[in-house]
C-alpha cells in the first residue's frame, strides 16, 4: 500500500536517521565488546581455572549461545508487536550488568552462568535493530546501512582485544569484565531518551496495516523462500569458521609463537578494528552496487570471498612466522566479514512489514546455532582430541581443519541462494 495514505505519519529528519544509525552502531558495539572480551582473557581464565579447551569453547560459545538463540525468536516477535527502540535500550542494561557481574565469577560454572546471563540480554539487540534500519532506508540503500551498523562488530572486537589484552596483563581478568561492563548502563539510557523509533514501512512507501503475523507463518513464509535457506545456513557456516577463529586466535598465537598477550591483544585489535570493519562495511557496500541489477551477482561475489578466504586461513594457520602469521590474517580479516551486511539485509527485503523482528531473529537463530554454540566447543574438541599428537600446535591443525572443511561448503551455499534469491525478493510483501 502506498505511504502516502497515512497523512499522519511522522517524518523522520536525515539527521534523526543519521544519529540512530550511529547510536545503534556504538550499541552493536558494546555488544561485541562484552561478547568478545572474554576471547583475550581464556588464556588467563584456563590458567586459574585448569579447564581444557573443550571447556572453554563451550564457554566462549555454547553458554552464551544456548539463551541467545533460545530467545532470539519470541524477542523478534515482540519487536514486531512493540516499540523497537526501548526493547534496544532494556537489553543494552541487562547484558552491561551481566557482563560486569562475570568478574566476580569463583568458578567456571559461576562465569558459565554469567555468560549465559549476557547471551538473555544480547538477544533483544539485533532484531529490532535490523527491523528499524528496515526503516531508515530504502532497499537500494540498505545493504550499505547495514554494514555500517556492523562495524560495530569490528570496532567492539578492536577494544575487547585492545583494553582485554593490556588490562589482563596489567591488572586482571575480572577487572575487565568491570571495565567494559559499567559503561552500557549508560548507553541504554542514551539509547531510550535520545533514538527515534522509525515508523514501520516509511524506506518503501509501504503502509503498515498493523496485522501481526504468528512466529508459526513468519516461518512458513520463510521457509517457502528457497534463497532464505541456502543464505543462511552459508552464513550459520560462515560463522562457524568466524566464531572458531577470532575465539581462539589468541590461544593458537600464544601457545604456537609464545607471544605476550599484551602485545598479542594490540596486534588482533588493529587487524580486527581496521580490517574486519573494512570487511563489514566494503561487503554492504559493495553488495549494493554490483546487486543493483540483479541480487544473484552479490551472493556469488559473497561466495568467492569465501573461497578467497580460505586461501588465506591456509597461508595463516601452516606459517611458522609469527609476524606473518599476524600479516597474512589481515586479508581474511577483511574478506572473512564481507557475508554478514548483505545477508541481514536480504533477509529484511525478503518479508513483509510486521515479519522484519523475526526474520532477523530467525536468520541470527540459524547463524548463531551453526557458528557460535557449534563452532567454538567443536573446535576445541577437535584441539583436545589432537593434543596427545601434537602438544601446543593442536589448535593451529584444529583451526586449519575447520577451514578447510566448512569453507568451501558455505561458498557452494551462497552459490546456491543466488539461484532465487531475485524471483524470492519480488514475493516480499505479499502479507502487508
Amino acid at each position: 500500500m502506498p505511504l502516502e495514505k497515512n497523512l499522519n505519519m511522522p517524518y523522520l529528519t536525515p539527521f534523526a536517521r543519521r544519529y540512530a544509525m550511529f547510536i545503534l552502531a556504538v550499541v552493536y558495539m558494546f555488544n561485541f565488546i562484552d561478547r568478545q572480551i572474554l576471547s583475550i582473557l581464556l588464556p588467563a581464565i584456563r590458567d586459574e581455572f585448569q579447564v581444557g579447551d573443550t571447556v572453554l569453547g563451550l564457554l566462549a560459545g555454547t553458554a552464551f549461545a544456548l539463551f541467545y538463540v533460545a530467545l532470539g525468536v519470541p524477542i523478534g516477535q515482540l519487536a514486531d508487536r512493540v516499540n523497537r527502540r526501548n526493547l534496544v535500550a532494556a537489553s543494552v542494561a541487562i547484558w552491561s550488568a551481566m557482563t560486569a557481574l562475570s568478574g566476580l565469577a569463583a568458578n567456571v560454572w559461576y562465569l558459565a552462568l554469567a555468560r549465559v546471563g549476557v547471551g538473555i540480554g544480547e538477544a533483544g539487540c539485533s532484531p529490532p535493530a535490523h527491523s528499524m534500519i528496515a526503516d531508515y532506508y530504502p532497499p537500494e540503500k540498505r545493504s550499505a546501512a547495514m554494514g555500517f551498523y556492523t562495524l560495530g562488530i569490528s570496532a567492539g572486537v578492536m577494544l575487547a582485544y585492545l583494553a582485554g589484552g593490556w588490562v589482563v596483563q596489567n591488572i586482571g581478568w575480572r577487572e575487565a569484565f568491570y571495565i567494559v561492563g559499567v559503561p552500557g548502563l549508560l548507553l541504554a539510557l542514551i539509547v531510550r531518551f535520545t533514538v527515534t523509533e522509525p515508523v514501520r514501512g516509511a524506506s518503501e512507501s509501504r503502509l503498515d496495516t498493523g496485522r501481526r503475523p504468528t512466529i508459526v507463518s513468519v516461518i512458513q513464509f520463510l521457509l517457502a523462500r528457497r534463497s532464505f535457506l541456502f543464505m543462511a545456513v552459508a552464513a550459520g557456516l560462515s560463522s562457524f569458521v568466524g566464531y572458531s577463529v577470532i575465539n581462539f586466535m589468541p590461544s593458537f598465537i600464544v601457545r604456537s609463537f609464545t607471544m605476550e598477550i599484551a602485545s598479542l591483544g594490540l596486534w588482533l585489535g588493529l587487524i580486527y578494528g581496521f580490517a574486519g570493519g573494512l570487511g563489514f562495511f566494503m561487503g554492504g557496500y559493495i553488495a549494493d552496487h554490483i546487486g543493483r541489477n540483479a541480487h544473484r551477482k552479490a551472493l556469488s561475489f559473497i561466495a568467492i570471498a569465501m573461497l578467497f578466504t580460505l586461501v588465506f586461513y591456509v597461508a595463516v594457520f601452516t606459517t611458522s612466522s609469527p609476524v606473518w602469521c599476524l600479516l597474512l590474517y589481515i586479508v581474511p580479516a577483511i574478506t572473512a566479514n564481507v557475508y554478514l551486511a548483505p545477508v541481514l539485509s536480504q533477509t529484511q527485503s525478503l518479508v513483509s512489514l510486521r515479519m522484519r523482528s523475526v526474520a532477523a531473529s530467525l536468520v541470527l537463530l540459524i547463524i548463531n546455532i551453526i557458528g557460535l554454540a557449534m563452532g567454538p566447543p567443536i573446535t576445541g574438541a577437535i584441539s583436545d582430541a589432537l593434543e596427545p599428537g601434537y602438544g601446543p600446535e593442536s589448535m593451529r591443525y584444529s583451526l586449519l581443519l575447520v577451514c578447510v572443511v566448512v569453507l568451501p561448503v558455505a561458498a557452494w551455499c551462497y552459490f546456491q541462494a543466488g539461484k532465487s534469491i531475485d524471483s524470492d525478493l519480488q514475493r516480499a510483501d505479499e502479507q502487508d
